[in-house]
């Protein structure tokens, strides 16, 4: 059955930002895309409200504050044992305006009895305006996020006169078994193009550059093991 809830628009935002490329990084050293990518924003999204019933699509963001770097010195954690400094280039004062929707995953058939949109749609709003169920971050646990809801569009952006910038060649997201099928995990690569401060972001299928990551299976979920329905009680929570 196909499905799609209401737009959800919420600011995001937070001090520090670091939007990286997880298949191509190396070693300690990690440095900040310029713009957030869609798994980033994807997080936050799941962040605000998930179940394994649905898939959050981000339709658009919009940048809001200047694209400004810092670069500094980390101590990342090595679980054998030492200290080693990194360098992390974050971008810094982020703050993005994000439209976004979700859908049902016809991968988890074995979901089907929880398909409430009414009881979905509802959660989600309420999780949004209390920021979000879970803690938020840009793109890594080293950077604190916050979500409130906002009108897309709404305030003055720093790019709103910018005709039109590209990006070049970017990570997009991740494929994962539990969304798209199969056993495998792919990595989705994509050519942004801001236009007015806004990012139109291709939805997963249609990005052609795929690379492959490893092979992983799908989760199983069973009612009353590893999930519940979502009921009245915890609506009204």
């Amino acid at each position: 059955m196909t499905f799609r809830s209401k737009t959800y628009e919420f600011k995001v935002w937070g001090r520090y930002a670091l939007f990286t490329d997880p298949v191509t990084k190396i070693g300690g050293e990690k440095c900040s895309y310029h713009i957030p990518t869609y798994e980033a924003l994807k997080g936050v999204a799941k962040s605000i409200y998930w179940k394994p019933t649905i898939v959050w699509v981000i339709d658009e963001v919009r940048i809001m504050k200047p694209i400004r770097t810092q670069t500094k010195g980390t101590k990342p954690l090595v679980f054998s044992g030492g200290n080693t400094l990194a360098i992390y280039t974050f971008l810094a004062d982020a703050e993005y305006q994000v439209r976004a929707h979700f859908e049902w995953n016809l991968q988890r058939p074995e979901l089907e009895h929880d398909r409430n949109a009414a009881k979905h749609l509802a959660m989600a709003e309420r999780a949004l305006k209390r920021g979000g169920r879970q803690d938020i971050f840009l793109g890594t646990r080293d950077c604190q996020g916050y979500v409130e809801p906002c009108e897309f569009g709404s305030g003055e952006g720093h790019y709103d006169n910018i005709d039109e910038l590209g990006f070049g060649l970017m990570f997009h997201g991740f494929d994962y078994p539990d969304e798209t099928g199969g056993n495998a995990l792919h990595a989705r690569f994509w050519y942004p193009t801001m236009k007015k401060g806004v990012i139109c972001f291709d939805r997963p299928e249609q990005c052609q550059t795929r690379k492959y990551v490893r092979e992983m299976e799908s989760k199983q979920f069973n009612q009353g093991e590893n999930f519940s329905v979502l009921t009245d009680e915890e609506i009204e929570a």
